[in-house]
């Protein structure tokens, strides 16, 4: 399987350099490099381009800013709209579909085919669309586009074929659902309105038809007036027309009495019988004034008004309405049941309501059971059945968004056991309070794929909190929430020392997020400089956290540019000669003196009481120094077989070890390298000059930049070859040090200071406003692509080299090892990667003794851009997995039989003698290549360049069917995937354009092909890059329609059809067909036919086309057994009419015989 040729071991792999210090040719992607490697080998790689395919899967969270709301009350599935376009239709839970508009026009309202499974939709752009529900993906059946009106009102009656459309001309047009073409029937506004009348009426706002009698439609036009329009007639039977504007109307049940809502928080009640003024006004939440007026209220934007069974009270449930002289007051749905009012307050405003009933017809007593409040960042359903009105638990993940989100991580094929255990320690911290009653939203089917495996979803938030989410099988469920703000003291207001640096929001936002699933330690990174390290236990405990303190603030020597005017921006920004909001000035409230040497927060110094969970064990926070804040954390790892901690920022990398509680090494960059530092720089002091830039949760949403801080640093394009330490092989001298003109005057570096406090914005409001037509070609280079200067010049424009990432790993520090030993990986903002041999005692109890020894002196290899990612393969192409520890207890009780000791698993390559001498691959990938090295000798197998015009986000080496990827998102929306060990190309779609930094932020790849992002502030879309993955995609995802008979509707009785008159009905056909109303006018609305015919006879499992192909196959087996039938009758037919002829001349040879004659 595995071939080796022993060559020399020596040489180099970089391409020839020419003295100006550019490369002269690079290698070719996915290829081998020029020089000749130390061996060559030969590993069988079993992806190919056939495995992979980009498609999005499913989108959790909260619909962002949603616009309408529906529901089909047969089917039992809910649609809501967004102002991006975007339908979010939800059923049972599992049954969750998101679908987008092409035009990304906003949705106006949404109306549902009551039990058909269709969906028709009204945009902004006056479009609308018929969706097909009954395939598992929803497609566009047809649309049709109004051109000189605007759509502002939709209605579609039960069981009708004819929508209803108000537009803002005060025009009523009647389009065929089934044709999707406009009727010649049309209601026009100078028709419906006297003509004595001189204004005009607004637009309309309300229709329906009358549950007494289809044929009557009621309009409602914005100015205050309302028509009953006679269809069957044309002509109005009667107009109403009211002071005040109206916003909605609701009918009663009998047809005939109706309600409406006005601008001046009151509610009108109107009888057919008498219209001439309404018999009943009221102001709900409107006091009488001393003057005997009513106090002015805001808006009722809508109501509605429902009957009851059980009641002889009507339930009216209405939005808004509240008295302006109540200032800050929260967003209310009041509920009017009899003489009782129920003021339910709500968290954000109110975007939409809707009552949910047991019946679909209008005619009969509705008996609610629930109304569904849509709010701009919450979806709320109550309870109506239970007299203090409780709401429901959502099992649907709608607060992902509760604190803005920061940061994401995502791992799949978790360790059976951690998803129930994490969600029985969760479940204890449930809320209470909730209706007692089942989800009332049970529409739709699904099942568990067979393809199901357990993964997890974490998500870290602005306030400090951390989320753990069941993600298996494209579902999306809390399984248990941890508060890192628990750990520190609260600030007091005006405490010296500490809170005067400190500002209000969000000091605990957390950036980065380290887990091990196997030893479920967790460690995170949050916006002050501090890093929590967490470990898991079934009980609670009662423990002091360790808290350890770092100076980690080192500068570069101040030297001279070249030219100071080259010292531009890389990043274009409109907004940058605008002075940007500061936070306070420590110097300005207590002198230097008391701003050195201290924490940015206080941890808590006494006993705590750590409940079941996640309990924190140790703290480490970096210091101010001479009055100047800590720069922020860029990169983190952790490795619990070694019991160690690893973090690095701008200034250089500290090394702690949690076992022992000490700080192992806690030095700068440029003193990692030693001698071997390729650009000869020298360490410098004081600090001079500091600049502000921003860091992970200042962008403001108008900023243009897209400054990273783990790829900030600008690379040149000479660094193709690899330097070592003095204890390895001597540089070669292509590329080991800067060229001798540059060493004598000195390049200026200054290093920025970052001021860690201020407002915490999460990842999702760090948008990026890119609007092409006002960038130039200049502006929209500095923004994406990041130009690279050739110059070494360049690397000291930017600022400190800062650590990129960081992996412990067993491995070769040095080209003479012959086994490997744990090693830390460290990269560098210029594209440098270090490899620190780790000196760890290997019996457990010199392990907590015995100190952990770091080597300062590193091999050096090099590459284009900041370094983003490490991973390792053996010489059989497979990955090798990091060590860890076994998870154990550490708070159960302990058995005197069986003491706890530590368990490790090692998956290093000296598992084996053979493997021990094969060494193995290092794949690293930096912004701009991706290099597989073979260690011990450093030899450069295969570099790709990845991109010239932008630049690597995000980079992972994932399992994807059976096999190992190197998976990439790049800034241009490219997503690309590597073979591995050779760097051949195998994917490269561009599929999703990078228009903020929310994307960028929380981007992550996992095994098994899939991937995600926050797609919104409240959303978190979910891909799959694998072939296989979007193949069984169809069999995961949950069905939207299920074949359920339309109930029948109530009888209603000889006497009160009598007395009260039945529902009246009327073909529509008749009144709105071709036959009698002729065409609409073509220039009005075009007709625009849609894909979803295609794709249902793709999906055919439960598409239309595929209902109408059964169909078709049962008709024809059905007229194939009609015809058998046919021709058994004939042959029964023939066969008697023998029988009769034989039975005729039977007859007469026998008439004429005497009865002894036989």
């Amino acid at each position: 399987m595995k071939k080796f040729r022993k060559v020399l071991d020596g040489l180099t792999t970089s391409s020839p350099v020419n003295p100006s210090g550019s490369s002269s040719c690079g290698s070719a992607a996915g290829t081998p490099s020029a020089a000749q490697t130390p061996r060559e080998l030969e590993i069988q790689e079993t992806l190919t381009s056939e495995h992979f395919q980009i498609c999005k899967t499913v989108r959790h969270g909260f619909t962002y800013q949603p616009t309408a709301l529906a529901f089909d009350p047969v089917q039992k599935i809910l649609a809501i709209g967004s102002r991006s376009g975007g339908v979010r239709l939800l059923g049972r839970p599992g049954v969750d579909c998101y679908c987008l508009h092409e035009t990304g026009a906003a949705v106006l309202q949404l109306q549902f085919l009551i039990n058909e499974g269709a969906l028709v939709t009204a945009c902004a752009d006056d479009t609308l669309h018929l969706w097909n529900l009954r395939q598992r993906r929803p497609a566009v059946l047809h649309s049709l586009k109004f051109n000189r009106e605007r759509i502002t009102f939709c209605h579609l009656p039960f069981q009708s074929k004819w929508l209803y459309v108000g537009t803002e001309r005060g025009n009523t047009h009647i389009v065929n659902i089934e044709s999707f073409v406009l009727s010649g029937y049309v209601i026009m506004w100078n028709k419906a309105i006297e003509l004595s009348t001189k204004t005009h009426p607004g637009p309309v706002v309300h229709l329906s038809d009358s549950p007494k009698d289809e044929g009557k439609l009621l309009i409602g036009f914005e100015s205050g007036t309302i028509i009953m329009w006679d269809l069957r007639a044309k002509r109005a039977d009667f107009r109403i027309y009211y002071d005040e504007a109206i916003h909605s109307a609701s009918w009663h049940h009998d047809g005939r009495q109706f309600m409406c809502s006005h601008s001046d928080g009151s509610l009108s009640m109107w009888n057919l019988r008498n219209t001439a003024k309404p018999f009943q006004v009221t102001f709900p939440h409107g006091k009488t004034q001393r003057d005997g007026r009513k106090e002015s209220c805001k808006p009722i934007l809508k109501v509605e008004y429902k009957t009851s069974r059980n009641s002889s009270e009507a339930f009216v449930i209405f939005s808004g309405g509240l008295s302006y002289d109540k200032a800050g007051r929260r967003p209310t749905l009041t509920i009017m049941h009899g003489k009782a009012i129920t003021v339910l307050e709500m968290d954000y405003p109110i975007v939409d309501f809707m009552v949910l009933c047991d019946t679909p017809y209008l005619n009969e007593i509705q008996e609610p059971y629930a109304v569904v409040v849509l709010l701009e960042k919450d979806f709320v359903v109550v309870d109506l059945t239970q007299s203090n009105f409780p709401i429901f638990e959502n099992p649907y993940p709608m607060d992902i968004h509760e604190s803005p989100v920061t940061c994401t991580a995502y791992f799949a094929d978790c360790p059976p056991d951690i998803i129930p255990i994490l969600y029985s320690i969760g479940a204890k911290h449930k809320k209470t309070g909730y209706s007692h009653k089942e989800w009332p939203l049970s529409g739709g089917t699904w099942t568990v794929g067979s393809q199901a495996y357990p993964e997890i979803i974490i998500t870290g938030h602005a306030d400090g909190s951390i989320k753990f989410w069941d993600a298996t099988a494209i579902t999306l469920q809390m399984l248990y929430k941890l508060k890192t703000s628990k750990v520190f003291e609260k600030p007091k207001t005006g405490e010296v020392g500490r809170g005067a640096e400190l500002v209000e929001d969000d000091p605990f936002a957390i950036q980065m997020i380290s887990w091990c699933p196997q030893s479920r330690i967790f460690c995170v990174v949050g916006i002050s400089t501090h890093v929590i390290l967490y470990r898991f236990s079934k009980h609670d405990a009662n423990t002091t956290i360790t808290s350890l303190e770092v100076r980690l603030q080192c500068d570069m020597e101040d030297v001279i540019s070249p030219s100071d005017t080259e010292n531009t921006p890389y990043f274009s920004d409109p907004s940058s000669h605008s002075p940007q909001p500061q936070p306070p000035s420590p110097r300005s409230s207590t002198p230097d003196s008391v701003r050195d040497s201290i924490p940015c927060l206080k941890v808590k110094n006494r006993m705590i009481r750590m409940p079941p969970g996640y309990q924190a064990e140790l703290v480490v926070q970096l210091l101010w120094v001479d009055g100047e804040p800590p720069q922020q954390i860029s990169s983190l790892d952790l490795n619990s077989a070694y019991g160690l901690l690893a973090f690095g920022n701008c200034n250089g990398v500290a090394v702690v070890d949690y076992l022992q509680k000490t700080v192992l090494l806690c030095m700068s960059t440029l003193e990692l390298y030693g001698s071997a530092d390729p650009f000869q720089r020298l360490t410098r002091s004081p600090r001079k000059n500091r600049q502000s830039t921003t860091g992970l949760t200042e962008l403001s949403d108008n900023q243009v930049s897209l400054d990273l801080e783990r790829s900030k640093s600008p690379t040149s394009d000479h660094v193709n070859g690899h330097c070592t330490s003095p204890t390895s092989q001597p540089c070669p001298s292509g590329r080991g040090r800067v060229p001798g003109g540059l060493e004598g005057p000195r390049l200026a570096r200054r290093g920025p200071g970052r001021p860690p406090f201020r407002k915490a914005q999460s990842a999702a409001c760090m948008e990026v406003s890119l609007p092409v037509s006002s960038l130039t070609e200049e502006s929209r280079e500095n923004s994406f692509s990041r130009s690279r200067s050739s110059s070494v010049s360049s690397i000291d424009k930017e600022t400190k080299e800062a650590v990129t990432t960081l992996q412990f790993a067993e491995s070769y520090s040095r080209k003479s090892d012959t086994l490997p030993t744990p090693c830390l990986w460290v990269g560098t903002s210029l594209g440098l990667a270090l490899i620190i041999p780790l000196s760890i005692p290997t019996d457990e109890q010199e392990r907590q003794e015995d100190p952990v020894t770091v080597a300062p002196t590193a091999t050096v290899l090099m590459l284009k851009g900041s370094v983003l990612r490490f991973g390792f393969l053996d010489c059989g192409g497979a990955l090798i997995l990091n060590p860890y520890e076994v998870w154990r207890d550490q708070h159960a009780p302990e058995e005197p039989d069986r003491p706890r000791k530590r368990k490790l698993v090692n998956f290093s390559p000296s598992s084996s003698q053979e493997a021990s001498g094969d060494g193995h691959l290092a794949v690293v990938c930096s912004e701009r290549q991706a290099k597989v090295f073979l260690m011990p000798s450093q030899a450069c197998l295969y570099v790709h360049n990845i991109t010239e015009s932008s630049f690597v986000l995000r980079a992972d080496v994932v399992s994807v069917c059976n096999s190992v990827c190197l998976a990439i998102f790049c800034a241009n929306g490219h997503i690309m995937t590597l073979s591995l060990p050779s760097l051949r190309p195998l994917l490269d779609v561009n599929y999703l354009p990078l228009t903020d930094m929310r994307i960028a932020r929380t981007f992550c790849f996992t095994n098994g092909g899939q991937a995600l992002y926050l797609c919104s502030p409240t959303e978190i879309q979910r891909i799959a890059y694998s072939q296989e993955m979007c193949d069984n995609l169809q069999e995961m995802l949950g069905e939207l329609f299920t074949p359920i008979e339309t109930p029948e509707a109530q009888n209603r009785g000889f006497l009160k059809g009598f007395f009260g008159g039945n529902a009246q009905t009327f073909d529509r056909e008749e009144l709105f067909g071709e036959a009698a109303a002729g065409k609409g006018s073509r220039s009005l609305a075009q007709h625009i036919p849609g894909q979803g015919g295609m794709e249902g006879m793709k999906a055919a499992a439960g598409g239309v086309v595929g209902e109408l192909a059964r169909a078709r196959i049962a008709l024809d087996e059905r007229g194939q057994r009609l015809g058998e039938l046919e021709e058994r009758t004939a042959l029964m037919m023939t066969s008697a009419e023998t029988f009769s002829k034989h039975a005729h001349e039977l007859m007469l040879k026998c008439k004429d015989k005497k009865w002894y004659q036989f």
